[in-house]
């Protein structure tokens, strides 16, 4: 692996040290600054299906706001309603304790 890097390094002119630091500056995760999020996406970072988050913002479960003709969920309200249900399982075990 090393020689294929430094063939590569090689053939760009640049040493291996920079060559590396270029990949991992290109491929670090972005971070997300968007504070609303689509039913799609919002549902993908809770790790649950499409049709479940749908379910969560009709009952208001999940806070959601109207932008024109769009349906957003603020990044908070997904903080706001994991908070809760983890507050409601600890309530439920200590009562079962």
């Amino acid at each position: 692996m090393s020689a294929l890097l430094a063939r590569f390094a090689d053939l760009l002119g640049v040493t291996q040290q920079e060559l590396l630091d270029a990949v991992q500056e290109h491929t670090a995760p972005q971070q997300d600054t968007r504070v609303a999020l689509t039913v799609e996406e919002a549902a993908r970072r809770l790790g649950v299906g499409r049709t479940t988050m749908y379910a969560l913002v009709a009952s208001g479960e999940v806070e959601s706001v109207q932008i024109g003709r769009l349906r957003r969920v603020p990044v908070r309200a997904l903080d706001s309603y994991v908070n809760a249900r983890t507050q409601a399982s600890a309530s439920t075990v200590a009562l079962a304790a």
